[in-house]
């Protein structure tokens, strides 16, 4: 045993025994989910851009992009948003035999078992494009595609459940849906009170050895119309028939819902949204043991297989729901903007109006571009659990903005529901986003940095892992081995982060041949003083950290930023470097800037070691934490791109859904009438400079002809249709009201259907 070992590392080994809480079993499993990608690469302090760069762009193949061009569309085509919500309340009869037609619930199975074979990037653009037409049918096309049964059979299900249930899977025979959340456990898998009880019973009359289930699941989509259930449960064994003790952990079944005592059909209603999610029960549910996901050999591996699905999971379905919304609220709020005129003038050319037009596209364009690095990577074969936590919770985060945003420039026109009002949907949904596959404040205070720091960071886990040994001599041995290279390393980034502090990142380093090599320098200047900082967070504060979720959460900003930053560089790359990109970019940048420094500046003013704080002042910010917002000609220099036509504007806001089928649509108008506007751009400003506003005058007065008089009244009919809103006979909104009008005319005729 070595000097150092004995005289130094033991004592430090006895004290951070005592300071750092041994790894819970669950807790292992979470942090073994998934794989380390590029979040390690954040954690070290010195990423590799270069490695960012080099990392092939996400593409589709031929017949990925054939089913967006031709079922996709045909789907977005059939749906009618307004009358789904307000009198079907589900998806017609029509859409769903489409969808099970198309196997639009079978893009991830295999070919070999009759499914599409689709990526994960092919995945993540359907939902997209289908979400931006109805959030009913995104939701419904995401979910068996992500976490569900069919996903988890993939990796976990034995050969005979494969063939039995992924055929049926693919082409909609049997529709899925995973029952996780138990009223009492939220968030808390652990905590569910779901059992199953190993007993003989009788199943197809047969007497054998099963599982005799009792469970109450809330917030299941597609619940209500499921044929077969993923039901997670916890499993106990009193009298030992499998001889591995009473408590056997958290377990996976598949359960077909017409199985005596489950119950089905009920639904909950998601803010009006209206896709099928509801309550499962099960009462004396009595399954064979093969039911198991995976088989008996699976039994107590449910928090693994479900951590494992959600670390990949968690990076595609919002996400890329979220990329929809954004990109919708990009395209129709930059075209109202443009076309809704008040005093005369566009009121997008009010600076008022301009700051939240920025952001909406900053927002449009930062999403998609984390949207479609994340989904390259998981198409690479990551899993990135850490990564994953930051698109779920950051994605949403910035939807919701983009949407509100988006509400307070149409004002009125979009608060007032009907077929006109094409932003309604998209903002009752906002909340459900927020909340679902993990509440974004769990999220973001306690997994993005809390798990992060353990699974990604080059050390932690390795020291966590010798701490938690239970022959303490080799624990120690171990230990010493890492303890002493973490030392060396978080010397090596305290000198990088003073270099780089010292010289306002002007000595950090840029992958090569890029633009914005000044940006890339700064990413790579923050990336130091956040190892810093974390580095110090953890040894001052050691297992006591996990109850400063204030700092671990400007803590875990400070990590997505870093992310999602680095994410739009590599889209400027991978996009050919537009010039006209430039301005869109550096205003992404500049407020990235700001939420880093408001989280740097957060956790050094609430770190309860001071002298930490003032260590990671004096290297890596002797001038103060940077503060930076974009100038106001930035800010209305982006605002701009959403209100000139362009392929700027197109490429900002690509394959969404703009109303093509339909013969009427609002967005389809709106899009009519922003081109119409532009057009007649030259014969307003003729007006202008001749000082007159009505177009007759004018006419009259030779100032315009009588073609471009024509043009005018052609687009003030395309704007009035625009700019109306919705209203309602009473008896078509109110049953009494519908009711006083049939007593007071004596008749008994319904009330008509105000969708009709």
């Amino acid at each position: 045993m070595s000097y150092r070992q004995e005289k130094l590392t033991r004592p430090i080994f006895k004290w951070a025994k005592t300071v750092m809480p041994p790894i819970s079993a669950t807790e292992r499993e979470a942090i073994d989910a998934g794989t380390v990608w590029w979040d390690g690469e954040l954690f070290t302090g010195n990423p590799d851009w270069n490695k960012l760069v080099a990392m092939p762009p996400a593409r589709l193949s031929p017949d990925e992009q054939a089913f967006i061009d031709g079922p996709v569309n045909q789907l977005c085509a059939m749906i009618d948003e307004w009358k789904l919500v307000w009198k079907d309340r589900d998806l017609p009869p029509e859409v769903w035999t489409f969808l099970r037609e198309k196997k639009f619930f079978g893009m991830i199975i295999p070919k070999e078992y009759g499914g599409l074979g689709f990526s994960n990037t092919a995945h993540s653009e359907v939902v997209r494009k289908v979400s931006s037409a109805s959030v009913v049918a995104g939701v419904t096309v995401m979910v068996p595609n992500s976490l569900g049964p069919g996903e988890l059979m993939l990796h976990f299900g034995t050969q005979e459940q494969r063939d039995h249930w992924l055929p049926r899977l693919a082409d909609g025979r049997e529709i899925p849906c995973f029952g996780l959340t138990s009223p009492e456990a939220g968030s808390d898998a652990a905590a569910m009170t779901d059992r199953g009880v190993v007993e003989y019973g009788e199943h197809e009359g047969e007497r054998k050895l099963g599982i005799r289930l009792n469970f109450h699941k809330r917030y299941i989509t597609l619940g209500p119309v499921a044929t077969v259930m993923g039901l997670a449960f916890k499993m106990f064994d009193p009298e030992n028939h499998l001889g591995r003790g009473e408590e056997l952990g958290i377990t996976v079944a598949l359960i077909p819902t017409d199985t005596p005592g489950v119950r089905t059909g009920d639904r909950h209603i998601p803010q009006f949204t209206y896709f099928q999610n509801g309550p499962l029960y099960g009462e004396d549910v009595f399954i064979p043991l093969d039911w198991i996901l995976g088989g008996p050999e699976q039994i107590g591996q449910g928090w693994t297989m479900l951590m494992t699905a959600l670390a990949a999971g968690r990076g595609i379905s919002l996400p890329s729901q979220s990329a929809a919304a954004a990109a919708f609220c990009a395209r129709t709020t930059g075209a109202y903007a443009r076309v809704r005129t008040q005093f005369n003038v566009p009121i997008g050319m009010f600076e008022g109006i301009q700051q939240p037009l920025a952001d909406i596209a900053a927002n449009a364009y930062l999403i998609d571009a984390a949207r479609r690095l994340t989904v390259a990577a998981l198409d690479e074969g990551h899993k990135p659990s850490v990564v994953s936590a930051i698109m779920k919770a950051h994605a949403t985060y910035r939807m919701r903005e983009s949407v509100e945003r988006a509400m307070d420039i149409h004002g009125g026109k979009g608060i007032i529901d009907g077929p006109k009002n094409y932003l309604g949907a998209q903002y009752k949904s906002v909340p459900i986003g927020i909340t679902v596959e993990g509440a974004n404040i769990l999220t973001r205070n306690l997994m993005i940095f809390g798990q992060g720091a353990i699974r990604a960071h080059p050390y932690m886990l390795k020291e966590l892992l010798a701490l938690s040994d239970e022959d303490e001599e080799r624990g120690l041995k171990e230990f010493d081995t890492q303890f002493w290279k973490h030392v060396g390393h978080s010397a090596t980034n305290a000198f990088r982060c003073f270099v780089r502090g010292w010289t306002g990142g002007m000595a950090a380093p840029a992958p090569r041949d890029t633009a914005f090599t000044s940006h890339w320098r700064q990413l790579s200047r923050f990336a130091s003083a956040f190892a810093l900082v974390a580095d110090l967070s953890l040894l001052t504060l050691g297992g006591a950290l996990k109850r400063k979720e204030m700092l671990s959460a400007r803590l875990g900003d400070i990590l997505s930023e870093l992310y999602l930053l680095g994410a739009v560089l590599k889209r400027f790359e991978v996009e050919g470097r537009p010039e006209v990109d430039r301005p869109i970019v550096e205003f992404i940048m500049q407020k990235g800037y700001n939420r880093m420094s408001l989280a740097f500046q957060g956790v050094l003013d609430n770190l309860p070691a001071r002298w930490a704080a003032a260590l990671v002042r004096l290297l890596a910010f002797p001038l103060g934490v940077p503060h930076q917002e974009p100038s106001d000609e930035l800010t209305s220099e982006v605002a701009a791109i959403l209100m000139r036509p362009s392929s700027q504007r197109d490429r900002l806001t690509p394959d969404i859904y703009l109303g093509e089928g339909h013969a009427e649509h609002p967005v389809k108008d709106l899009e009519l009438a922003f081109e119409l506007v532009a057009e007649a751009a030259p014969i307003e400003k003729k007006m202008r400079e001749a000082k007159m506003r009505d177009p007759a005058a004018a006419r009259d007065a030779g100032i315009i002809t009588a073609a471009e008089f024509d043009r005018l009244a052609e687009v003030k009919a395309a704007v009035d249709k625009v700019v109306a809103v919705d209203a309602f006979p009473m008896a078509d909104v109110s049953p009494i009201a519908a009711q006083h009008d049939r007593k007071r005319s004596g008749g008994d005729e319904p009330h008509r259907e105000a969708a009709e």
